[in-house]
């Protein structure tokens, strides 16, 4: 069943591109008119688009992995935050920190940091400071968390990206594209989709398109992550039954009895790997550009 209809994305004006001569030629696939000098989206192509995408975030949140969220443009930022919070996934609405990805160890303990800072305030270390010390490092304190706040939960690089904004977003994308991390995103007519993996074409400078789709996606990750809470509810009953089945066997009792009382489906256990954690060579760590990150 598809995830939204035309009248819906007509509706939130997802249709509504640049003018026609800031458009990108890389578009032209997505491009349904032109009206008043303004290119019109293919709403039919990014319905089958936004479908595509949902899909495969849904599998994504189901396998335990993590979404990296990006929207640092004005309209966006509100929308994203309160939408993929709800998700528990990980965004930055802020200005994206050079070497995100590349450098991710460091922003690991850019974000420690602030776990230091809160210790300090907790434990009494915060007395033995003079008053402008702990001034500094209350600002410090608040920088990181203005920047880094929002990821304080992401402890290995994310399998995915979605970005509102391409064209704003290049660094991030060129950083993922380095690393081969897939992108999901929001691709206005004067962006480029060749190096997006997931393009939705789609207006991404109105604020109800924006919330139209970050919404279906947040609802796909919703799915995912329900439909692998019921698997893991479901695992301790599959090895219980296992056990049982074991025991019967080593008594004298027909197959198709211990079938019946054992009503076992056999299914071969997919294998978690959320404790795989992924390792960056040194000749993938560049110099992050945060003053914040810098002192560290």
């Amino acid at each position: 069943m598809p995830r939204t209809n035309f009248k819906e994305l007509l509706d939130a004006g997802v249709h509504f591109g640049h003018l026609k001569r800031k458009w990108n030629p890389a578009m032209a696939p997505y491009i349904f008119m032109e009206r008043n000098g303004i290119h019109i989206i293919d709403l039919e192509k990014t319905a089958v688009k936004i479908d595509e995408a949902a899909s495969a975030m849904k599998q994504i949140a189901k396998s335990g992995k993590k979404v990296l969220f990006v929207a640092t443009k004005k309209q966006a930022k509100e929308i994203v935050a309160e939408k993929v919070k709800a998700v528990n996934m990980p965004y930055v609405t802020e200005r994206w920190p050079g070497g995100m990805l590349t450098n991710f160890p460091t922003i690991r303990k850019a974000v420690k940091k602030m776990s230091s800072i809160d210790k300090m305030a907790v434990d009494g270390t915060f007395l033995n400071l003079s008053k402008r010390e702990r001034l500094q490092v209350t600002r410090q304190r608040a920088k990181l968390e203005k920047t880094l706040g929002s990821i304080i939960d992401l402890t290995r690089l994310p399998s995915a990206l979605f970005i509102v904004d391409v064209s704003k977003e290049h660094i991030a994308v060129r950083e993922a594209k380095r690393l081969g991390i897939p992108v999901f995103a929001m691709v206005d007519t004067n962006s480029d989709p060749s190096d997006i993996e997931f393009p939705i074409p789609a207006n991404d400078d109105a604020s109800k398109s924006i919330s139209l789709i970050i919404g279906i996606i947040c609802q796909a990750v919703e799915e995912g992550l329900s439909e692998r809470k019921i698997e893991k509810d479901k695992e301790p009953q599959q090895k219980d039954k296992k056990i049982i089945r074991k025991e019967l066997e080593t008594k004298d009792i027909p197959a198709a009895l211990i079938e019946a009382i054992v009503e076992e489906d056999e299914e071969e256990e997919v294998e978690d790997d959320d404790l795989v954690v992924e390792e960056e060579e040194e000749d993938d760590i560049v110099k992050v550009v945060d003053e914040a990150e810098e002192e560290l």
